[in-house]
């Protein structure tokens, strides 16, 4: 273990709850700014007509320009480049059309609402298509919220919409026009989504700091004889929508398939995950129910050191080394170079960017050439696996800002920016990370990991 001697289990001060508990609400300026990029990427890619589809648990392209997912139902705006826009709307949510961001006229499609509402509609979908001017010749992108990365296949051709909607607006479009997939106008390669200003980190760093500060209460709260679903409460709060499934799970999980918290109680040695997301960051914390490693089976007392150390190592080399300009090509190397995914097993980006959903994109792969840039949010999310031995995470959000941006932030948001700065001094004073300049914090528990939950007292540091 000699490459990780620089990393210790000790004693370490638990980082303070920092969440303001009042939610930044989005400015008319930043939502215009927002239309305007999304018709500029139109402009750029010569695209006549953008149709942005959305579900519940789908819609964040939707919610970036209207402010507003459909809840239950589905939906369509439709955006064109002379600044038309329409929002197709089911029976619940045509009435959401007055309160979007967006200005667009209603429509009304009961295809879109719930199953045995009444659809006493005369229209077909298709007329209402035309009513929404999509029309034949034009070049139009569909945008669900996947954009497809596939080496084999033609990803513009791959859509994550209603087949219905799909062959409703082709044969509108005919042969003499274009349909494909738009998603990477929102989250690919230098989408508009990817890039945020200081009023949308605010924004989101709500939701971040709540998941971490919900994150402290279940990891103090934890003990032998705690339930799952009591833990479960400490994560959920303030009335907020999740990004994911809450996770609070004590020993073997998936019984007979299920994924939510149960009255199950922790025992000691159960391995224990924990994790809660919200718009803007996700916290998640891995560990085992005991105080000291002579606690667990005997086999696999030297867990601190074959997982957590190796895992905390990588986390470290994260938070020091990555920095606006960076290539994610290079970062997904330097995760190979410490922690390698042949020992450690690890599958998926060793970083990702976060916004309204928990998981919205990467720059971070194999030989990527995008760029890593200022104003990204991200979340460091590496998840090794050693055969025989439970997990370990620290997965928690920072912005990535420039000199520019610090200096807007500190402007334009300086309680902001003390809450960043504490967190980087405790990071640094604490728990010995010295941070690259360009990260900042988006909660208090970024880099704090107790990896033997019982205890909590000691926590991962560097020397």
């Amino acid at each position: 273990m000699e490459r990780f001697e620089n990393i210790v289990y000790k004693q370490v001060a638990s980082p303070q709850p920092d969440c303001t508990n009042q939610p930044v609400m989005l400015s008319d300026e930043t939502m215009q700014k927002r239309y305007e990029k999304v018709l500029q990427r139109m402009k750029e890619e010569n695209i006549d007509t953008l149709v942005v589809y959305a579900d519940l648990e789908h819609g964040s392209n939707f919610e970036y320009l209207t402010g507003f997912l459909p809840r239950f139902e589905e939906a369509l705006l439709v955006i064109h480049d002379n600044g038309k826009n329409f929002m197709i709307m089911g029976n619940e949510n045509l009435n959401k059309v007055e309160h979007s961001r967006i200005k667009a006229t209603a429509l009304h499609a009961p295809h879109f609402s719930l199953p045995n509402q009444p659809m006493d509609c005369e229209e077909s979908f298709s007329s209402i298509l035309q009513i929404a001017q999509i029309s034949e010749g034009k070049k139009v992108g569909i945008a669900g919220w996947k954009n497809f990365t596939s080496r084999f296949e033609d990803n513009h051709t791959l859509f994550d919409v209603p087949y219905y909607i799909v062959e409703d607006i082709k044969k509108l479009v005919g042969k003499n026009g274009e349909v494909f997939n738009a998603a990477y106008l929102f989250i690919g390669n230098k989408g508009v989504r990817c890039i945020n200003n200081v009023n949308e980190i605010e924004h989101y760093e709500f939701g971040a700091s709540l998941a971490s500060d919900c994150m402290l209460k279940a990891m103090n709260h934890l003990d032998v004889g705690v339930s799952e679903m009591e833990l479960g409460s400490d994560l959920n709060a303030l009335g907020q929508k999740n990004s994911v499934v809450t996770i609070a799970a004590a020993g073997k999980r998936f019984v007979k398939a299920n994924i939510y918290p149960t009255d199950n109680q922790v025992k000691l040695m159960d391995t224990i995950s924990l994790t809660v997301g919200y718009k803007g960051g996700l916290s998640s914390r891995a560990g085992y129910a005991v105080k000291e490693e002579s606690e667990l089976p005997t086999e696999i007392q030297d867990y601190v050191d074959v997982v957590v150390k190796p895992y905390y190592h990588a986390v470290v080399k994260w938070l020091e080394n990555v920095h606006c300009g960076m290539v994610g090509g290079d970062l997904y190397d330097l995760i190979e170079e410490v922690l390698p995914k042949s020992e450690y097993h690890w599958s998926l980006c060793p970083g990702h960017l976060t916004a309204d959903e928990e998981w919205m994109s990467s720059p971070v792969y194999k030989n990527s050439e995008e760029v890593i840039d200022s104003g990204m949010l991200f979340q460091i999310d590496i998840i090794p696996s050693v055969k025989g031995y439970g997990g370990t995470s620290a997965e928690s959000s920072v912005v990535l800002a420039d000199e520019k941006l610090r200096d807007e932030i500190q402007e334009k948001a300086p309680d902001l920016w003390k809450r960043m700065l504490r967190r980087r001094n405790y990071i640094e004073q604490e728990l010995g990370i010295q941070l690259h300049e360009d990260i900042l914090p988006l909660c208090s528990t970024v880099g704090y990991l107790r990896p033997l939950l019982l205890n909590k007292e000691k926590a991962m540091a560097k020397k």
